[in-house]
This record gives C-alpha cells, sequence and structure tokens, in this order.
C-alpha cells in the first residue's frame, strides 16, 4: 500500500514526494529507534507527527519494515508488560541497526546535496550560476 500525504489537492508533486520517502522506511524507522525504543503504533504517530500530519507510512508498510529490521538483525522485539492497557510489542535498534542508519543517513547527505548542486539548490560556489562564462540553456 502506498504511504499518505495528507494534503487538501492531491498534486504530481505529491506523488513524487512519496516515491522519493517510500525507500527510505526502514532508514527512518532506524531513526526513529536510534532515540529510543518504542512500540509500532507509537512509531507511526512519531513519523506523522514529525511531519506535522503531512506525511504518514501506512501501518502495513511500518509493520513490513519492523519484520525486515528484525530479519536483518537491525532491531530486536519484545513483549512489554500489560501495567499500561494491551500487550504492545516494543522494537529496540541494535548495534548493526545503528551502524546501517548512520551510514544511511550519510548517504542521504551526499546524495541531497549531489541533488542540490545538479537542480542549482544550494548556492555554493562552483555551481552553474556562479561559473564565469557559463550559461544557462
Amino acid at each position: 500500500m502506498p504511504e499518505n500525504l495528507v494534503s487538501d489537492t492531491s498534486s504530481s508533486d505529491d506523488v513524487f514526494a512519496a516515491d522519493l520517502l517510500r525507500g527510505h522506511t526502514e532508514t527512518i524507522v532506524l531513526g526513529v529507534l536510534s532515540r529510543g525504543e518504542s512500540y509500532g503504533f507509537e512509531i507511526f504517530k512519531t513519523i506523522r507527527d514529525a511531519t506535522g500530519g503531512a506525511y504518514e507510512i501506512k501501518e502495513a508498510t511500518l509493520y513490513a519494515s519492523y519484520r525486515r529490521l528484525l530479519k536483518d538483525g537491525l532491531v530486536e522485539a519484545y513483549w512489554g508488560d500489560e501495567t499500561q492497557g494491551g500487550r504492545r510489542k516494543y522494537y529496540r535498534i541494535t548495534d548493526a541497526g545503528l551502524g546501517v542508519y548512520r551510514e544511511n543517513v550519510r548517504a542521504w547527505v551526499v546524495t541531497r546535496g549531489i541533488i542540490d548542486s545538479l537542480l542549482d539548490l544550494d548556492g555554493r560556489p562552483g555551481s552553474r550560476e556562479s561559473r564565469p562564462g557559463r550559461q544557462r540553456s
């Protein structure tokens, strides 16, 4: 199921943004868990709230991600006690998961820098606009 981008109108920009984010679901989950252990629905709410409700990952997509992360040894799961309502499955990041998260963030930062440069969004010296003799076509 595709993720939800919450807006009053649907446009091709929304679909494009969802496609960009979809490939980073595991990194997003690892990022949430790098701040502390959490249970499934709380992770969903953290992601939704971090974007002011503009982006929600479908629960089915999240739970598939949890299974992949568990299988790959990037997170561990355990059942919490029932003192605060129903029994919840909690997830915590492993050392391997933290390493993968940090590497994925580094890769994202490099990729974002390259894309920004290619789109002339970063304004750094050396961008097309600031190079002498270069004209935009």
